[in-house]
C-alpha cells in the first residue's frame, strides 16, 4: 500500500499526457485568475471544470485523503478567522447592510456570508487544481519541460527532486512512527489526540536528521557528477509539445480573457448582487 500523502501516480488519461510545463502554466493561470476574482459565476464554472477534470484523473481517495483533510481543517479556520477578525467587511465590500442576526460587534450579514462562500469557493477551485498536477505529472519531465520554456536546468532539476522528495518524506515518516510504535508507544487511531500530537513531536526531530542526511548525500553525488559544470544538458524525459498541450494552453488563455472581461463588465473585482 502506498503512504505517500501525495505524489506522482503513473496513470494512462490523457491528463497524465500532457506536458509538465502545461500543466503548471494552466494551474497558475487558472489559479491567478480565480483568486483575484470575486465574480461569484466565474468562480463557479472554474470550480466546475477543475472538479470535472479531477476525476477524469481517476485519482483515488486515499492518494489525497490526508493532504485534503489538513488544507480543510486550514480552511475552515481561515473563514472563522475573517468572520472574528472582521465581522462587517463585506458590507464595506458591497456597500449594503442586509442583517440576518446578532447586534453590537459580531453580526451576521448576507453581505459577509456572501464574501466567505466566495473564498470557500476560491479553496475548491485552487485545492483539486493542485493536486491535480502533483499526482499526474511526473518530475523528470516536469523538470524538463522547464527547462525546455527557458527556466535554469539547475532549478528545473531542483523542482524535480522537490517532487520526488515528497512521498520519501511521508514514507520515513510512516517508518519512524512505525518503529517508535513497536518500541510501545502509541500513536495509531486508538490513542488519545493529545497523545499522537506528543507522538508526532518525537517523530519530527528524527524525520529532520534523516531529510538532512538525504540532502547531504545528494549534494555529494550531483557534486562528484559535476553537476551545473556546462550552461545545458540533455533530458532523459524532453519532449516536445502536442496538439493537446497547445490546446490546453489554449482554454487557458480563453478562460483568462473572460475573467479580465468581467472586471470590467462588473466594474471592478466584485460581482455585486445586492445592486440588482
Amino acid at each position: 500500500m502506498n503512504n505517500s500523502i501525495f505524489g506522482f501516480a503513473p496513470g494512462n488519461t490523457w491528463l497524465h499526457r500532457l506536458g509538465g510545463a502545461t500543466k503548471l502554466l494552466a494551474f497558475i493561470g487558472l489559479s491567478i485568475i480565480a483568486m483575484a476574482s470575486y465574480d461569484t459565476r466565474f468562480i463557479i464554472a472554474i470550480m466546475v471544470m477543475s472538479l470535472l477534470l479531477f476525476w477524469q484523473a481517476k485519482i483515488k481517495w486515499r492518494q489525497i485523503s490526508l493532504v485534503v483533510k489538513i488544507i480543510l481543517v486550514f480552511s475552515l479556520l481561515n473563514l472563522i478567522t475573517v468572520y472574528i477578525f472582521s465581522p462587517e467587511y463585506g458590507v464595506q465590500l458591497y456597500g449594503t447592510r442586509h442583517l440576518i442576526m446578532g447586534s453590537g460587534y459580531f453580526t451576521l450579514t448576507w453581505e459577509q456570508l456572501f464574501y466567505e462562500l466566495n473564498l470557500a469557493l476560491k479553496y475548491i477551485v485552487t485545492v483539486p487544481l493542485a493536486l491535480l498536477f502533483l499526482v499526474t505529472t511526473n518530475p523528470s519531465e516536469f523538470a524538463a519541460s522547464l527547462n525546455k520554456i527557458g527556466l535554469s536546468y539547475k532549478i528545473s532539476y531542483s523542482v524535480a527532486l522537490s517532487l520526488r522528495y515528497i512521498p520519501d518524506v511521508q514514507n520515513t515518516y510512516h517508518q519512524i512512527s512505525m518503529s517508535q510504535q513497536a518500541r510501545g508507544y502509541e500513536l495509531s487511531r486508538k490513542a488519545n489526540p493529545i497523545a499522537r500530537l506528543k507522538g508526532a513531536a518525537q517523530i519530527l526531530m528524527p524525520l529532520i536528521f534523516s531529510s538532512l542526511d538525504r540532502i547531504e548525500t545528494i549534494s555529494q553525488a550531483m557534486e562528484l557528477r559535476r553537476f551545473g559544470r556546462r550552461k545545458q544538458r540533455s533530458w532523459y524525459m524532453g519532449r516536445k509539445f502536442a496538439p493537446a498541450d497547445w490546446a490546453v494552453l489554449g482554454v487557458t488563455i480563453a478562460i483568462i480573457i473572460v475573467g479580465l472581461l468581467l472586471f470590467k463588465v462588473n466594474g471592478g473585482r466584485f460581482f455585486n448582487p445586492f445592486n440588482s
